[in-house]
């Protein structure tokens, strides 16, 4: 309701509001002074507000807003200026205000606050129409939301109740694969304790055989043993006459030994002959030269992990170092990591060739020994003792194929013994003829 207070009809500034300032309308003036703040002088502007003349129109707005709606509502003067200056910046707007008929396309907050701030007649009703505007905009999109929540809400449903008819039939059609799986399980359980008792049956079935099967086998080892006894005594009577035997064809053996004793000196002197005959002179290359390989006082050697041992008797060494003309390859660091993997590597090597030279000078065969040098940094100053040669591998080569080169290079039929525990070595060189013997077995025979 519009009241007024010592004025006419014509004087609307005697007009005062019957309920506050609705909200929207209070943010378009408090935005009108704010925006016209600042083109005000200090004096012009009222005690309060002088504090914010530096403010942005923003932060005005946010921290000066009460005080510029209080300041409007009880400073005329204020309120003048800057009626003033809006009417600068909205002429079309404030003429028609002052024409009494406000543009019907305009914002009713815009026309409302304009109306506050500029005070023409009927201001009043023009600021509670935009209230109950406002009110009734704010109803409608209030109602609009409701309906729309509404909707969405129906359709949720929906989506829900459909949701609960689709995971219904699921449900229902996963208890019936379960009880279908269920009778299945039954029927199999059923089958399986038929097979549990058939299986039993065989089972008592089977030890019955089996326990008369033992008496069988007890019988007939008895049976056996008899007659093991009984070939025994035939055996002891058949040695008897083979032995008589023997002593009967004794007397005649004597001439056959004198016919092959004769047959093997012919072919001896015809091979003697045969050699005089050819003038074949003595041979001073070995077929362990011919191998390409770095000889000691040239490069070091490179450690290698040592490798398992094998216990065997050594008078095996000694029986093949004894046929003619053996040649005993000997893989050096595997044979020292083997028996004393402690010492430094070169009185590893010195022991090592020290035991081949006596081993050497005892049997009489060619002895080889092979270190790793793949890699060596300096040279090995080293003077191979008499008897046994010394070679190093070439960078690139290992020590293990060295002695393969060397065995591969020996005549078919040469008696090579190769001493060494790598079972890969082992393999090669048995492929390729040669006798291998473990790395234990040496180091017992050299001690």
């Amino acid at each position: 309701m519009v009241e007024t207070a010592g004025g006419g009809p014509e004087d609307g500034t005697a007009e005062v509001l019957d309920r506050p300032l609705p909200d929207g309308v209070r943010r378009r003036v408090v935005g009108i002074v704010s925006d016209a703040f600042g083109a005000l002088t200090m004096a012009e502007l009222p005690a309060p507000l002088r504090q914010y003349a530096r403010f942005t129109p923003s932060r005005r707005a946010k921290f000066a807003g009460n005080a510029m709606a209080a300041a409007l509502e009880t400073e005329r003067l204020f309120r003048q200026r800057i009626g003033e200056r809006y009417k600068e910046t909205q002429p079309e707007l404030c003429g028609a205000l002052e024409s009494g008929s406000p543009p019907p396309a305009a914002d009713p907050l815009d026309v409302a606050a304009a109306a506050y701030v500029l005070r023409p007649p009927g201001w009043a009703k023009l600021v509670a129409a935009a209230g109950e505007e406002a009110q009734r905009a704010d109803a409608e999109r209030v109602e609009e939301e409701s309906r729309a929540e509404l909707e969405k809400l129906r359709e949720e449903l929906e989506r829900a109740r459909e949701h609960t008819r689709t995971e219904t039939a699921r449900l229902r059609a996963e208890l019936d694969a379960a009880k279908k799986e269920s009778d299945a399980l039954h029927r199999k359980l059923r089958s399986a304790l038929s097979d549990v008792k058939r299986g039993e049956a065989a089972l008592r079935k089977e030890r019955a055989e089996t326990e008369s099967a033992r008496a069988e086998g007890q019988a007939a080892v008895s049976a056996a043993e008899s007659e093991s006894r009984r070939l025994k005594t035939r055996l002891g009577e058949s040695e008897a006459a083979l032995e008589a035997t023997r002593r009967a064809v004794r007397e005649g053996r004597s001439v056959e030994d004198m016919r092959v004793r004769l047959l093997l000196d012919t072919v001896l002197e015809a091979a003697q002959g045969l050699r005089r005959e050819l003038a074949l002179p003595p041979v001073s290359v070995r077929p362990a030269e011919t191998v390409d390989a770095v000889e000691p006082g040239r490069m070091t050697p490179k450690d290698i992990a040592a490798r398992a041992l094998s216990e065997h008797d050594p008078a095996i060494l000694d029986q093949l170092l004894a046929l003619p003309q053996a040649h005993l390859v000997v893989d050096g660091y595997n044979v020292t990591k083997t028996g004393y993997p402690q010492m430094p590597l070169e009185k590893q090597r010195l022991r090592l060739l020290g035991q081949l030279s006596a081993l050497a000078a005892q049997t009489g065969a060619e002895v080889t020994c092979v270190f790793d040098g793949a890699e060596l940094a300096a040279p090995v100053l080293l003077a191979p003792p008499r008897g046994v040669r010394v070679l190093f591998s070439k960078p690139g080569v290992t020590a293990d194929e060295l002695i393969r080169q060397l065995v591969r290079a020996e005549p078919p039929g040469r008696p090579v013994i190769v001493a060494s525990t790598d079972r890969e070595v082992a393999d090669g060189v048995a492929r390729a003829g040669a006798r291998p013997v473990a790395s234990a077995v040496l180091l017992k025979r050299l001690s």
